[in-house]
């Protein structure tokens, strides 16, 4: 294999990360470690300089084990979100070069067999496909919120053939996947009315990403609402309610537990999808959201884990700056 190109010669053989060595509870089996091995780059993958990295439901769901049957076992550096800067390039790298400031999932298939290195360390490898250069306008930390919930939002939208002209109910509007779904499914697709469900608290945020109609689902059940929708996509789990809610054939879209009448899938992480959208982006019309409560510091990522958990996040959960 042809050697790959770097800024020096001094390329770190270990870094700093958060690790766990058997599945469990985020705080009983994730550790920090300052001795990781780095690998040695792959032709088609570039070395990251972390400078900040995003939570997802899928991080602490893996580390419990929940897809052990098709994971790569444990030592696990946890994390799927970079924002960072590439310091080195493999042989038949065409798209970056040292220096580029570059975010994405690293994880192009996120349940089989994703990576041991994740994102919650100083250094990281991906493919060049999964990695797109960061909108000049946004922060790392903005930047590195995006990637997963962007995409799942994206696909999902895809999948139910949402298009200009049609209407669409969000379930959990106020999350990381759902403040993106709400945007895009107004920007990118054109819907004509998007609803959204939320808490009270977050009934403005959701109106104030392009929600049409904010619903608080602890006092009014969107299931009764007189008007039914061309595609309702469920961020939180309520299938069975969201069937009641679509016309019909309307599509139902679900990335939480899968039922036999809805669609449900496990992304698959493209840059393309990050490349398409990044006219949204650099105009602000697709804003990352990012919680409010963050971001965490890299000291402080078992905290933000034990945040991520409680489900009540808004946007997304941030770790920033790392180290």
């Amino acid at each position: 294999m042809a050697a790959a190109s770097s800024s020096d010669d001094s390329k770190p053989c270990v870094t700093k990360a958060w690790i766990y060595s058997e599945y469990g509870k985020s705080s009983d089996v994730l550790k920090f470690d300052n001795n990781v091995t780095v690998p040695n780059l792959k032709e088609d993958q570039v070395l990251i300089k972390v400078v900040a990295a995003s939570l997802n439901p899928v991080d602490f769901l893996r580390m419990l084990g929940l897809f052990k049957a098709i994971d790569s076992p444990p030592p696990t550096v946890v994390g799927y979100d970079v924002a960072g800067v590439v310091v080195e390039v493999g042989s038949q790298v065409k798209k970056f070069k040292v220096g580029d400031e570059v975010y994405g999932d690293i994880n192009e298939v996120s349940l089989e067999k994703p990576k041991n290195l994740g994102t919650l360390a100083e250094y990281t490898a991906a493919e060049e496909k999964v990695l797109a250069l960061k909108p000049n306008n946004l922060s790392f930390a903005e930047a590195a919120s995006l990637p997963v919930a962007i995409e799942t939002a994206y696909e999902g939208l895809q999948r139910a053939q949402l298009s200009a002209g049609k209407s669409v109910l969000i379930l959990g509007g106020a999350g990381g996947v759902g403040t993106q779904v709400i945007q895009l499914a107004k920007q990118v697709f054109g819907a004509s009315k998007v609803a959204a469900t939320a808490s009270a608290g977050k009934l403005d945020l959701v109106r104030s990403l392009g929600a049409d109609l904010a619903i608080d689902y602890t006092k009014e059940n969107f299931k009764d609402l007189p008007e039914k929708f061309d595609v309702v996509y469920d961020t939180v789990g309520q299938v069975e309610r969201g069937l009641k809610a679509v016309k019909e054939g309307g599509k139902v879209v679900t990335i939480v537990a899968p039922a036999p009448e809805a669609i449900s899938f496990s992304l698959t992480s493209t840059a393309s999808t990050l490349e398409k959208l990044e006219p949204y982006l650099e105009s602000g019309r697709v804003k990352p959201v990012l919680d409010p409560n963050g971001p965490f510091p890299f000291s402080r990522t078992l905290e933000a884990f034990a945040y991520l958990e409680t489900s009540r996040a808004t946007g997304k959960v941030v770790v920033y700056p790392i180290p």
